[in-house]
């Protein structure tokens, strides 16, 4: 059996679902105070930290003079990546580019009889620093979170974008990355990872200057880096483990069901995915599936111990309780694979991400069809959002009062202001009143 099975008669039953999950919250205390002096290292020696951190997790001979990637390495990785593969890239960034595209939000102005413009001005942060996660050695860099960061953060109008992943043992970075950076037109882009690359976005260095937002997943200390300089600069989320629950019908096929609850499983062993249907037979043949599919699975130890752990089928009796549960666990990633999927679309308020049909599997939003693949985890998809556009940018308010407006409201203002004894608030606004 690779994972529970569970039957929940209503969404009363919830704690036996929610009590599992519950495991997943626990923070590692250990990592916080290794991350503190990470931080303090790079503010306090900047680029011989990053250097020396750099020798010691990634590669032994990094120095501080190859933190930068030189445009002659760019180049040369462009030239060794098929071109199969850059077009695959520039396919999946047109599609991320539209997307995001329609994100854009403009400044606004409303005025008032007497003259009066109120209204609010959009504008992009100066800078970003995307983390990039090298993969397994560096053999599996995760191109699509360069797309799915930088491509946002272009559309928005950030001028000013710095890239950092780790280096492989022998100080190159994987040419697909390369390729994909030269594809955006990024041309900043450090050899540097975990907290350090962190540090070095939050605080700057001799030659990496600070940014204004740090955008990016990673592992546990590049998350916890990330929380512990937010307030220093903003950040997408604090982002936990995949995730994924699939709300079915008797006309879901369980091969399906099961190779989408392992595109998840195999990520990470605190991966979650849960199948949550109305039909009894279905889950019986599902958990069969998952058997069938984990043996031939390259990741299949990491996804068996994820399901073991973390994975649940769930039978319900009805779909009004299937809904009510997936909106219970407000998961990263939510596929509806019923007869009428967009019937279900109103009711599921919390989910990173609605996958709606048979053939809208999570991958393909994980890769290419455009909406953002940066998502809320661990059940916070009840009140954040994706990564978007409106991630790097700030909003300004704007008061330009009319004479009218302020003579007309002055003493209003300054009595509200006396009311919480701020005299001088008053006297500002009631010297606008020329009739005193």
């Amino acid at each position: 059996m690779p994972c529970r099975i569970l039957t929940l008669q209503s969404e009363a039953q919830w704690p036996l679902l929610g009590d599992m999950l519950a495991g997943r919250y626990d923070p590692d205390d250990a990592v916080e105070p290794v991350v503190r002096d990470i931080l303090a290292a790079v503010r306090s020696k900047g680029d011989e930290a990053l250097a020396e951190y750099t020798r010691r997790f990634d590669c032994p001979d990094f120095t501080p003079a190859l933190l930068h990637v030189t445009s002659e390495e760019v180049a040369q990785a462009v030239a060794s990546v098929p071109a199969d593969d850059i077009a695959i890239i520039r396919q999946a960034a047109d599609n991320i580019r539209s997307f995001h595209e329609a994100q854009k939000e403009r400044s606004w102005f409303v005025t008032h009889d007497d003259g009066t413009i109120l209204g609010q001005k959009v504008t992009p942060v100066d800078r970003a620093g995307l983390y990039v996660p090298g993969g397994k050695g560096g053999d599996t860099p995760l191109l699509s979170s360069l797309l799915m960061n930088a491509i946002p953060a272009q559309v928005a109008g950030v001028t000013s974008i710095t890239v950092a992943s780790p280096p492989r043992p022998d100080g190159t970075l994987n040419p697909h990355l390369l390729a994909a950076a030269h594809i955006l037109g990024i041309t900043d882009i450090i050899r540097a990872g975990s907290a350090w690359a962190v540090a070095a976005f939050a605080f700057g260095t001799q030659t990496i200057a600070p940014v204004d937002v740090i955008a990016g997943p990673g592992n546990i200390f590049v998350t916890t880096a990330k929380r512990m300089v937010q307030g220093r600069v903003a950040i997408d989320m604090i982002a936990g483990p995949s995730e994924i629950l699939i709300l079915a019908d008797a006309t879901a096929r369980p091969d399906w069901v099961a190779a989408d609850m392992l595109s998840q499983a195999e990520h990470d062993p605190l991966a979650s995915s849960i199948f949550v249907t109305t039909e009894p037979a279905l889950a019986e043949a599902v958990t069969a599936e998952l058997e069938r599919q984990l043996a031939t699975l390259p990741r299949a130890d990491i996804a068996r111990k994820a399901l073991a752990d973390w994975g649940a089928v769930v039978v319900v009796p009805d779909m009004d309780v299937a809904v009510a549960i997936a909106n219970r666990v407000a998961p990263e990633h939510l596929e509806v694979l019923t007869a009428q999927p967009w019937e279900l679309a109103g009711s599921l308020r919390h989910a990173g991400a609605l996958f709606l049909g048979p053939y809208s599997p999570e991958p393909l939003g994980d890769y290419f069809a455009g909406p953002n693949h940066v998502l809320p985890t661990m059940g916070t998809a009840r009140f954040s959002s994706a990564l978007s556009v409106q991630t790097f940018c700030k909003r300004t308010s704007i008061i330009a009062a009319s004479r009218a407006f302020a003579e007309r409201n002055a003493d209003a203002v300054a009595r509200l202001a006396r009311l919480e004894g701020l005299e001088a608030h008053a006297r500002s606004a009631a010297s606008r009143n020329s009739q005193q």
